[in-house]
């Protein structure tokens, strides 16, 4: 006996605001052609904001990579070479992808896979992948395994003759 008395008071609500109980044909070919352009348009801006959040992603992840560069210490252990690997091995891998990547982001009218699509932001991607790559460059420096000093290098020196002479 409940359900009548609930459904007759939702039944004198009125509709809400931009509900239609009956849609002519003429209305709805008019108002179908301009919205449609519309939401095309808007839906290529919002897919070109996403390419852009794509893009500078990499970016946006290097605090927190620092970080857990800066965690794992300086010492060669297990821990800090493995961040490092990931660290150097994650720009090869995006830049690799990189079509794949930007494809879901593409315009309807070029082709998703070529790399005249969305160039700035591809640009921008292979920035901040550079900006990673050079993160852990960094920390493979900081740790000693780049050879950066003389003596790293001093197998490859040849010896020059000494000045000294001797007479006999």
């Amino acid at each position: 006996m409940s359900a009548p008395v609930e459904v007759s008071r939702w039944k004198h609500l009125p509709p809400p605001p931009g509900f239609a109980t009956t849609v002519s044909s003429v209305s709805t070919q008019k108002a179908s052609s301009k919205p449609s352009t519309v939401a095309t348009a808007s839906y290529e801006e919002l897919k070109a904001k996403r390419a852009w959040d794509l893009a500078t992603s990499p970016a946006k992840s290097l605090p927190m990579q620092a970080f857990m560069l800066y965690m794992s210490g300086g010492g060669v252990q297990i821990f800090s070479m493995g961040i490092v690997f990931m660290l150097l091995s994650s720009p090869f891998k995006n830049l690799a992808s990189i079509n794949t990547a930007f494809a879901p982001f593409a315009p309807a009218s070029s082709s998703p896979k070529s790399l005249s699509t969305l160039p700035l932001q591809k640009i921008a991607y292979l920035f901040c992948n550079l900006l990673t790559l050079a993160l852990g460059l960094w920390k493979c420096r900081q740790m000693g395994l780049l050879p950066t000093g003389t003596g790293d290098w001093l197998a490859f020196e040849s010896r020059g003759q000494p000045p000294e002479t001797l007479l006999i």
